[in-house]
């Protein structure tokens, strides 16, 4: 289980949303992590002092509640060492996790989207309805897996609206320029409902998305994506921004884009074919060429691996899958892997690693540990 999904998990026991099922994978995962002495390791460590008195004593009134309600096997024990990871609770009360560009934490796997006023509304996929503004006036439609934005009346400032898709999920939007970007599992656009004359057609990504850029030579268009902005005038390019994630990948498709960084004025121009990765930690770019295909698979529900370290292909499957995969065999992170999925089932994928790398594992629920 990756810390985003653990942190959902916990935010929803500690509101009393968990179900049993979820419950058994927190205690799943928390097990995980042991060693065989039933030690933790260090990333788990931390000072109760960091919380307030007020949050932690709440939880601990949650978890003596729930024991007397039901059975609860080791949960107080877990509860305790999630907080010292996490402080989840008292971030959640302050209202940390209201808005995306703070980090904000979806309880339950849905599409949503968060309005300007602050107001999260769920997506069914299997919708067809009207998208309206705060004044009730009709700015698009959604129609299934799709939000279509119109250019409607233009107003003096730029109103946002932040698209989450979850682990297991994509979805595509329409801006209202005629931009069109497909979002990958676990990724967010925060952009304006309707772009105003005059100024940049600026939007903020998070995790792996796809731009298809309607050209506007009078007005750039800009992807930020953490610590890099890439600016172009009309193309087709991928960029994948995962927090989790050491580098920005932006690979270009067609027509040609400029990066550069927050941090300092250089540029990069990058031309089709080609990758640009940035290191989040030595703050560098690396140019070089791209497999196009590997990279923009996932638009049409594939996966390709062509010599990805095995760490790297966890995370991706997670996203793909929205599975927990726990990694126990070190020795294996670092092995390179090539391989292509399509239609298969999370078992079948794993059937296949067992079969050409002699990968052992075992899956409960939604859970692989890798041994």
């Amino acid at each position: 289980m990756n810390k985003k999904q653990a942190k959902r998990l916990f935010t929803k026991y500690v509101n009393n949303k968990c179900s049993e099922k979820e419950l058994e994978l927190l205690e799943i995962f928390l097990e995980s992590y042991q060693d065989k002495k039933g030690k933790w390791p260090d990333f788990i460590l931390g000072s109760e002092d960091m919380f307030k008195a007020q949050s932690w004593s709440q939880i601990q009134d949650k978890i003596n509640s729930k024991k007397k309600n039901k059975p609860f096997r080791h949960y107080y024990k877990y509860a305790a060492i999630f907080v010292l990871l996490f402080g989840l609770t008292y971030f959640y009360q302050q209202g940390a996790f209201t808005k995306q560009d703070e980090g904000i934490i979806i309880l339950e796997e849905k599409i949503t989207l968060q309005l300007d006023n602050g107001v999260l509304e769920e997506i069914q996929e299997s919708d067809s309805i009207q998208i309206k503004d705060k004044e009730g006036n009709v700015i698009g439609v959604q129609k299934g897996n799709q939000l279509i934005y119109t250019k409607g009346v233009e107003k003096e400032r730029l109103v946002y609206s932040t698209l989450n898709v979850p682990y297991g999920k994509h979805f595509q939007v329409k801006l209202s320029d005629g931009t069109l970007v497909d979002l990958n599992a676990g990724s967010s656009l925060r952009y304006p409902i309707n772009f105003i004359e005059g100024h940049d057609r600026k939007v903020f990504a998070s995790g792996e998305l796809y731009f298809n850029v309607a050209k506007d030579e009078a007005h750039p268009f800009i992807v930020n994506a953490n610590d890099i902005n890439v600016e172009v005038l009309g193309t087709q390019f991928n960029i994948s921004s995962y927090p989790e994630d050491t580098h920005i990948n932006t690979v270009l498709v067609e027509g040609s884009v400029s990066i550069s960084s927050e941090q300092t004025a250089e540029r990069t121009l990058l031309k089709p074919g080609f990758l640009a990765s940035w290191d989040k930690n030595t703050k560098q770019m690396v140019v070089d060429e791209a497999d196009i295909e590997m990279h923009t698979a996932w638009i049409s529900g594939k996966i390709i691996f062509r010599h990805i370290s095995f760490d790297n292909v966890i995370r991706k499957l997670e996203r793909h899958y929205n599975v927990t995969i726990v990694n126990n065999n070190v020795d294996i992170g670092d092995r390179y892997l090539a391989a292509s999925f399509d239609v298969e089932t999370i078992e079948e994928v794993f059937a296949a690693f067992k079969e050409y790398y002699g990968i052992d594992y075992s899956i409960t629920s939604n859970i692989i540990i890798i041994n």
